[in-house]
């Protein structure tokens, strides 16, 4: 526990003198993305369906570029997704809905890493060898995609927050990006599929759906935890 405090306070701590050695770009950039966070926290208000609705018959075939550069931009802060994704079952269908949903969602997932590696990265890398966290990242470095890929298909875990702590690791982006794309897509399709339906009834079939990849993101998690890592012996557990 002390080990833990004292790299939460030595984060903190360095975390300050770093950004006042950031250059005057850097900070213009930071000053607005906090401008813009706390923005998004507090006064920002997700248009309303009947509003996208509106805006898609008066755009016509550029609403899908626009549609999903908005949800790429708005999930970059910690607003659930799942209203975009069923907007997309609504406004364009299932097969666009679902192309636009998983793309935005993929695209969404690999720019919020790499901004906040932007931002963070020089300031984060050499502390990843601490001991709090050195046995964590170098898992996620070596094998993080399946952490990824299965997290993403439990509905439970929060889509931004995975991004947030996963750009803090060293789990490649490359990585990060594909198992984003396969975690993501079981629960994108049907979350547009629901959408797509045009009902305010819950499909049981929907419900079966969610908890089965929960239970499979769940398996993945479990057989990422006992495969060994790379260097490690094979009897150790963790």
């Amino acid at each position: 526990m002390g080990t833990a405090m004292g790299f939460l306070f030595g984060l903190f701590r360095d975390a300050v003198a770093s950004i006042r050695g950031w250059s005057v770009t850097r900070k213009t950039a930071g000053l607005a993305a906090l401008i813009l966070l706390v923005y998004m926290l507090v006064g920002f208000d997700v248009p309303p369906l009947s509003k996208l609705q509106e805006w898609s018959r008066t755009m016509g075939a550029w609403f899908p570029f626009l549609f999903a550069s908005f949800y790429v931009f708005v999930v970059q802060f910690p607003v659930p997704r799942t209203f975009f994704t069923l907007s997309s079952g609504v406004l364009f269908g299932p097969t666009l809905g679902i192309f636009v949903a998983l793309t935005s969602t993929t695209l969404a997932a690999a720019l919020n890493v790499s901004v906040i590696r932007y931002f963070l990265g020089d300031w984060m890398r050499p502390r990843l060898t601490h001991p709090a966290v050195a046995g964590i990242n170098q898992h996620l470095a070596q094998r993080g995609w399946l952490a990824v890929a299965s997290l993403r298909m439990i509905a439970a875990v929060p889509f931004s927050i995975l991004n947030y702590a996963a750009a803090l690791s060293s789990v490649p982006v490359s990585s990060f990006t594909l198992a984003t794309l396969i975690g993501s897509a079981p629960g994108t399709i049907s979350t547009v599929l629901l959408g797509n339906t045009l009902t305010g009834d819950m499909d049981p079939r929907l419900i079966a759906v969610a908890v089965a990849l929960t239970l499979l993101g769940c398996t993945g998690l479990l057989i990422d935890a006992k495969a060994p890592l790379k260097g490690q012996d094979s009897s150790m557990d963790y």
